[in-house]
């Protein structure tokens, strides 16, 4: 969740793949300096796969089994847990959160115009990236103390400044606000709630907020630019937003459902919300930029940033917290 703090990346690929040595010596050029930003990183795990799973896990710098966290790329699970929650008739996309909050929360709406669960995902809400009420005691670990009653008391008071779905506006209240209540209408925190939705049925017994003694062993620590080691952050209210800790190994079953989809075989789990009704193409999903999600192949990269990679093939990519996940399909 620090500048750099630790990079995990996926690759996805189908194609022969170089050797160990050759991928050592890239990532080992790479990991002190990075060229096209000037900063520093101080370990990277690559995660080299194929349909059936993990083919070879490559670090420099870090254990190939160090847990990281994951930041943003955890609105991809939330997402994702949206997704499932309307494929079993839980909840609707067009759903005012407000449904799911205590009758006490008055949730900004513009023109008649509520905001929904969609607008959430979507990151179109028109609420803003954080709430004017966020002010951490500790830098260092600055969602630790904010609250979930410190939320609601800002959404009840804030005014919107533009119609709701008129605008992408990258919100980790907005996402931390859906967990939130989607773990409210099933009854369970939100941890257990991806662990029943997603974890669990995935077998990712690496990737959890809450980590057991032996996970908590293998916790990258965050690093600033100048290399100091900083606490690892806690998100108690925003968990949906950045809490979740994983490893290259756990993660590795979401990055095939992804690269999968975008060979056209199988539907991924996070765009299973296209069945319910249709995705402007300018409105991305999770942790999305402007665009990147749409009905079609393309909408595999629900949750991600989106282009083409440096090889003419589609990148779908995060790169958010200080953590970064890409998948890129051949």
């Amino acid at each position: 969740m620090h500048s750099i703090s630790a990079l995990a990346l996926l690759l996805t690929l189908q194609q022969p793949l170089p050797s160990d040595s050759a991928v050592r010596a890239l990532l080992e050029s790479r990991v002190k300096t990075f060229p096209d930003t000037g900063r520093h990183g101080e370990g990277i795990v690559v995660g080299l796969l194929d349909p059936s799973g993990p083919r070879r896990i490559i670090a420099v710098g870090v254990d190939q089994a160090a847990v990281f966290e994951i930041g943003s790329i955890t609105k991809t699970f939330t997402a994702s847990i949206l997704a499932d929650m309307v494929d079993h008739g839980e909840v609707r996309l067009d759903d005012p959160v407000a449904k799911y909050l205590p009758p006490s929360v008055r949730v900004p709406s513009r023109n008649g115009k509520q905001i929904t669960l969609l607008d959430l995902a979507t990151q179109s809400s028109g609420l803003p990236r954080m709430p004017s009420n966020f002010t951490p005691k500790d830098s260092l670990n600055p969602y630790a103390d904010y609250t979930v009653p410190q939320m609601y008391a800002f959404l009840s008071s804030y005014e919107l400044t533009r119609d709701v779905g008129a605008e992408y506006e990258y919100s980790n209240l907005g996402v931390g606000l859906l967990g939130h209540a989607l773990a409210l209408k099933a009854g369970t925190s939100y941890e257990a709630l991806v662990r029943q939705r997603i974890l669990g049925p995935l077998g990712m017994r690496e990737t959890a907020i809450t980590l057991t003694p032996a996970l908590r062993a293998r916790l990258a620590p965050g690093h600033e630019i100048d290399g100091r080691v900083v606490p690892n952050w806690d998100l108690p209210t925003f968990a949906g937003a950045g809490a979740l800790r994983s490893t290259v190994r756990d993660t590795s079953p979401i990055s095939q459902r992804i690269s999968i989809h975008w060979r056209g075989r199988s539907p991924a789990p996070c765009v299973t919300r296209t069945r319910h009704g249709a995705m402007p193409e300018t409105r991305g999903c999770g942790s999305a930029s402007p665009g990147t999600c749409s009905r079609g192949p393309s909408a595999a990269s629900c949750g991600t940033t989106a282009g083409p990679a440096a090889t003419g093939r589609s990148l779908a990519s995060i790169q958010l917290g200080g953590s970064a996940w890409w998948c890129c399909p051949t």
